[in-house]
């Protein structure tokens, strides 16, 4: 979900190289078939709003055109620096973040849940701007600490249900070089996407819970956790 540019297309590229067959969706049916024509193993399209309530149907024919699934991968999120709290970007990023990833990622889990047998994975990219909250970036840090605590409580409720074939992966990078952060602000420490597809992959087939990248992230969110909260907010964090 959200194959169309940024970590989600890199991703694609990686499974498929590997031999996966791959179902793709978002907002931009023009670009996923371009897609598809370049990949052999990208095997269906789909034109899929997360924040349409028909979202759900849209993904439940994806699955029909690839004859099931094993991963459901959500990088499908937007985001702004919005210091000017413009309510409007506030509410969009809401929306598509919070609303939508309830929305896509509930559908997988019954999905999952419906099909024991299938070993299922669900993996949504979160971000580190989760384990703190920004002030430049109000709700796309709070809609990413919502996704993160959202994992947690599946992960759990997997646990309490005695659900056994279901696990769910929190993919949290710091700043990648992609279209996401091209707005004209100043971002450090950018991650080649490249790279952090294959972290992505390689995570999720050894079964971490929690992807944080790259070693340079995991230190940084390792530290701030330590500030204290009276400290943290009076601190000036542009980015």
């Amino acid at each position: 979900m959200g194959a169309t540019s940024g970590i989600g297309l890199e991703v694609v590229t990686v499974l498929t190289s590997q031999g996966w067959q791959v179902g793709i969706a978002g907002r931009r049916m023009d670009v996923l078939q371009q897609i598809q024509s370049k990949n052999l193993n990208v095997v269906a399209t789909e034109c899929i709003d997360v924040t349409r309530e028909d979202a759900v149907q849209h993904l439940q024919t994806l699955i029909g055109k690839t004859g099931g699934m094993d991963l459901y991968l959500h990088s499908s999120g937007i985001g702004y620096q919005n210091p000017a709290l413009d309510l409007e970007k506030e509410i969009q990023t809401v929306e598509t973040n919070a609303v939508g990833v309830t929305r896509m990622v509930g559908a997988a889990f019954h999905y999952f849940e419906e099909h024991p047998s299938t070993n299922g994975h669900i993996a949504v990219i979160s971000s580190i701007a989760g384990t703190k909250g920004l002030g430049a970036a109000p709700a796309y840090s709070s809609t990413k600490r919502y996704v993160s605590h959202y994992l947690e409580c599946l992960t759990q409720l997997c646990h309490i249900r005695g659900i056994k074939n279901i696990r769910v992966h929190d993919i949290r990078p710091g700043f990648v070089r992609t279209p996401l952060i091209a707005d004209g602000n100043h971002y450090p420490v950018q991650l080649d996407v490249r790279k952090v597809a294959k972290e992505i992959v390689r995570g999720i087939e050894h079964g971490h819970s929690i992807i944080t990248i790259d070693w340079k992230y995991r230190l940084l969110v390792f530290f701030w956790r330590l500030i204290p909260r009276w400290i943290w907010v009076r601190m000036k964090v542009k980015s």
